[in-house]
């Protein structure tokens, strides 16, 4: 029996909740942002909000997994594009970049969750560890075409040169973030290529 179209497709109430919480969340803070002004915002009643998600926390992880999904997205058009390893980082590396100089950019959305929410337990606080771990492990896959020697400690380093970016395209001119970032990963690149293999 074929599954009916409310099944396999979210409501729009479902759909508006999630994006006000999205646009709210990154804006001003997870904590700082109640129920009841998603709920206004999102023009539906408290019962609806309920259905969809049976409290904050639920929505929260809902907007870190729709941000995890868009990450993922732009990550994998760069893979597929078929450019080499080396132009592959670099277009990963780009992404980032014009994230960070796009209108209304706060920061990396993981990094600030995780400081609401420091409890190693806590479950957001895993879903950013997640995330986190699932883009170390990309890079270390795309370093390792390249040349598989190091290709942890480098991606490390991007992981690093990025988390730098994000923390400093909100605080500083967001071009000259972006150039340093880009010259510090094709840096990077250059060097991990030229690694000897072990």
């Amino acid at each position: 029996m074929a599954p009916s179209e409310t099944e396999t497709r979210p409501s729009e109430a479902r759909r508006r909740l999630l994006t006000t919480a999205i646009k709210t969340f990154y804006a001003e803070g997870i904590h700082s942002v109640g129920v009841d002004r998603i709920i206004a915002e999102a023009k539906v009643t408290r019962a609806t909000f309920y259905r969809h998600f049976p409290g904050k926390e639920d929505l929260v992880l809902a907007y870190l997994q729709a941000a995890d999904q868009a990450i993922r997205n732009q990550v994998d058009e760069a893979i597929a594009s078929g450019l080499p390893a080396t132009d592959a980082v670099r277009a990963v590396a780009a992404g980032i970049a014009q994230g960070i100089q796009s209108p209304g950019f706060r920061g990396c959305a993981f990094l600030n969750a995780v400081a609401e929410y420091p409890d190693p337990d806590h479950p957001i606080h895993k879903a950013v560890l997640a995330h986190r771990q699932w883009f170390l492990d990309t890079i270390i896959t795309l370093l390792a075409h390249i040349q598989k020697t190091q290709a942890e400690a480098a991606a490390q380093h991007f992981v690093m040169l990025r988390d730098g970016a994000m923390a400093a395209g909100c605080l500083f001119d967001p071009v000259l973030i972006c150039e340093t970032f880009l010259r510090g990963v094709d840096g990077l690149v250059r060097t991990h290529a030229a690694r000897q293999p072990s």
